[in-house]
């Protein structure tokens, strides 16, 4: 029984072994179907999502950067099965965890500051002041710029957590109140539902892309 409504998004809902973490694992294990599967629509979709992907990705971040792209769209391609299974009913929401989203964006961003400020470390000091920045200022763009830093991967797993959680708990009050209201206004609920959920595909696509696309500017000023 669910005793608060945040308790929606609680992963230990089993007494004994909780499976619903399981959604994450079950995506991966989907991935490496397509690399043996015969071709079709949905193949050929994702194929032209990866390559448009690819060449914005290759554009933001150069030429010589071919194998991060990869890296981004996988990314990409993770969060979005991971969003979109959440909304399936009865499948714990994975992405709507600072576990899930933090475990992407810290690693990422670690292994490039480790990168930037090991072989790039005078142009790492000077994205700290940006040019045409007034000598009097430059102390304090120093510590703005240091704590924008700071904070990115904080802001990435944020981001992601909070939109999956809005949508979802908006949804769940709408569901718990159908059983109490009467035949007049239930038809209205589900068509409020119905559009939530056209809602919810669209953020979950867009907040996939959101991540990887500011994951790759990110990204971009370091390499």
């Amino acid at each position: 029984m669910m005793t608060n409504l945040f308790s929606t998004f609680d992963p230990a809902t089993s007494m004994n072994v909780s499976m619903n973490w399981m959604s994450s694992l079950t995506s991966l294990l989907l991935i490496p179907l397509t690399f043996w599967a015969l071709p079709n629509r949905i193949s050929f979709i994702g194929s032209t999502v990866n390559k448009t992907l690819h060449e914005e990705f290759k554009m933001l971040m150069g030429p010589a950067s071919t194998g991060m792209t990869l890296v981004m769209i996988t990314m990409f391609n993770y969060i979005f099965i991971n969003n979109i299974m959440g909304l399936l009913p009865y499948i714990f929401t994975s992405s709507s965890h600072l576990a899930f989203s933090m475990t992407l964006a810290l690693p990422l961003w670690l292994s490039t500051m480790l990168y930037g400020w090991t072989n790039k470390t005078n142009s790492m000091f000077s994205h700290l002041v940006p040019s045409g920045t007034p000598a009097a200022l430059m102390p304090f763009m120093v510590i703005i710029e240091t704590v924008s830093n700071l904070i990115r991967p904080g802001s990435l797993a944020v981001r992601l957590t909070a939109n999956m959680i809005a949508g979802h708990l908006l949804m769940s009050l709408l569901g718990n109140n159908t059983i109490s209201v009467s035949n007049i206004i239930l038809p209205l609920i589900m068509i409020i539902q119905m559009v939530l959920m056209m809602f919810e595909t669209a953020v979950a696509i867009i907040q996939a892309y959101v991540f990887s696309v500011l994951s790759t500017l990110y990204t971009s000023e370091v390499i």
